[in-house]
């Protein structure tokens, strides 16, 4: 849709704040609070055909694993049930003395650098195509401990997938926290 531009003294009717601010290009879908020393959290039905696109953010809350090398990890679920393999991850970091380093998994069980835990719990993941019947793709960013880097995955099955599962990489425990997707609105 054109962006329509308004005029010094012209009226902002009701329909044209209705068409353009509807028109965001993310759309707030769903939120869920993470609940007391959970091990994990699903968000269900969060993907639908409305869009092709979702982004994942965490923010807040803590970790029984804080302070250490743990990350939060991914995984795709159909009516709350995980898909736990095939997952595919590269996490190129670097330290913050200068040295690069580059971790792959294959056939993995999740997403894994999909966010961390630091002071606080956070995620900023880009789902490319989950609800479709394709592979879906996952790019995200994650800083753990003294290094820090982008993660990009793909998952190599064909399947629709409705919502994801959260959890900390080493089976620890969250506390508090907002998990928050957003779908890219479709041209």
């Amino acid at each position: 849709m054109a962006i329509k531009t308004f005029s010094v003294g012209e009226v902002l009717t009701a329909s044209d704040t209705n068409t353009y601010l509807a028109n965001s290009g993310l759309v707030y879908v769903t939120s869920t609070t993470i609940g007391s020393a959970v091990s994990s959290v699903t968000v269900s039905n969060c993907f639908s055909s409305t869009y092709d696109n979702y982004k994942v953010m965490i923010s807040g809350g803590t970790s029984s694993a804080a302070g250490g090398d743990d990350d939060l990890i991914l995984q795709l679920t159909v009516s709350g049930t995980a898909s736990t393999a095939n997952y595919n991850m590269t996490n190129p970091y670097w330290s913050w003395g200068s040295t690069t380093t580059f971790v792959r998994t294959g056939g993995g069980a999740s997403f894994v650098y999909a966010g961390g835990i630091a002071d606080s719990l956070y995620m900023n993941a880009d789902l490319m195509l989950p609800f479709a019947a394709k592979y879906t793709t996952c790019s995200a960013f994650n800083i753990r401990n003294a290094v820090g880097g982008p993660t990009f995955g793909v998952h190599k099955v064909n399947t629709s997938y409705d919502g994801i599962k959260i959890a900390p990489s080493s089976g620890g425990t969250m506390t508090g926290g907002t998990i928050t997707v957003y779908g890219y609105r479709k041209a």
